[in-house]
């Protein structure tokens, strides 16, 4: 694997720990607090979650899926990797490797050819959302994992019986504008307050998730705001 690649996606999710953003707001950090014994279970059987919820659920077909697009360093390789480096890739595409937190990976697992993703920009000056990409090919093994001179090596996962997961992803287009977290954060607390359809979005009641799932309603709402002015 070429050592561009290995910076891409090292620095793609940061995915043993999957942070969130530093400007999260307090009442998500609480939330995420007292998920922490749920989300264990839950990520055992969250690649059946889909099926298995009622008619009246929402229906997760959508994505946001962060990466770093500024420099980091972790062992001497650059984590970058913006929506312009997917951009420059040949066509256009590229695996979303290093994924090393089960409820992301879950997600990726469920994630179907065509589906459509928001490219997050994380762990920078300013976060937020600023393009669009497409599943191309659904879960397969993750090869980071067994690459012992690759910063998401997991000593612990065995070729027959991988842990991680990756999927491959195509570069569709930027949004005519960049959406800021700050932005979507006040229409989250709007929305909380006077119900919308961002009041439940992961970014913000889930934020350490490198990959999160979105209804086609969250999806639509925040895709709508790059042809409006900057709330």
């Amino acid at each position: 694997m070429p050592p561009e690649r290995k910076a891409r996606v090292g620095k793609r999710r940061r995915a043993s720990s999957d942070k969130g953003d530093e400007d999260e707001t307090a009442s998500s950090a609480k939330e995420r607090v007292g998920r922490k014994r749920k989300a264990a279970a839950s990520a055992e059987t969250g690649a059946n979650k889909e099926s298995s919820e009622s008619p009246g659920s929402p229906q997760h077909c959508r994505w946001l899926m962060k990466s770093e697009p500024e420099s980091r360093f972790d062992n001497g390789v650059d984590m970058k990797f913006g929506i312009e480096d997917l951009k420059a890739l040949p066509n256009q595409t590229d695996c979303w490797d290093g994924v090393r937190n089960y409820q992301a990976r879950n997600f990726m697992r469920q994630m179907k050819e065509g589906e459509l993703a928001f490219f997050y920009h994380s762990n920078c000056k300013e976060p937020g959302i600023a393009g669009i990409m497409k599943i191309v090919k659904e879960a397969y093994v993750d090869h980071t994992q067994f690459d012992k001179k690759d910063v998401h090596y997991d000593a612990t996962s065995k070729p027959d019986n991988p842990k991680w997961s990756m999927v491959d992803v195509q570069y569709q287009r930027m949004l005519k504008r960049f959406v800021p977290l700050a932005e979507l954060k006040k229409y989250h607390l709007q929305h909380r307050a006077k119900g919308g359809p961002l009041k439940d979005m992961a970014l913000f009641t889930r934020a350490r998730l490198s990959v999160q799932a979105l209804t086609t309603e969250e999806f639509d709402f925040v895709l709508s705001l790059e042809d409006e002015e900057p709330l």
